[in-house]
């Protein structure tokens, strides 16, 4: 049992330890720093190589706006006027309100009126009378 747990351990190691070896193509002659350089500069020219957050293709000006300032400025004014555009963070629909009254001041008041004589409206935290 003792030979079987060294003899494993150190099985795997060689087996490990001569895989990178093996995997190293000699017919390739090695190439120079200078070259190696060139290369690297050639594909960072052609977008092979990303610099940065983003790759060459991504900085391009494929979407470049052909509108002059002043006329964007005054496109988005006129959309802000509009209400294409909405404001903060709530949507159109939020900021319409589709819950007018038709019934004027007086006679809303004169109905709450009637509901708190009632006992319709609670006060507090008291519950409603069944």
């Amino acid at each position: 049992m003792k030979a079987i747990s060294i003899l494993l351990p150190a099985t795997i190691f060689a087996l490990v330890s001569v895989q990178p070896a093996l995997a190293q193509d000699d017919s390739a002659a090695p190439k120079t720093r200078a070259e190696v350089k060139a290369e690297t500069k050639d594909a960072v020219k052609s977008g092979a190589i990303p610099r940065g957050d983003a790759s060459p293709t991504m900085n391009k000006d494929s979407t470049k706006s052909t509108a002059s300032r002043p006329a964007v400025k005054a496109e988005t004014k006129a959309a802000e006027k509009s209400g294409a555009i909405p404001r903060g963070d709530a949507s159109d629909t939020m900021n319409k309100d589709t819950s007018k009254s038709t019934a004027s001041r007086p006679a809303v008041k004169a109905e709450t009126k009637a509901a708190e004589k009632a006992g319709e409206i609670p006060r507090g935290e008291a519950q409603p009378k069944p």
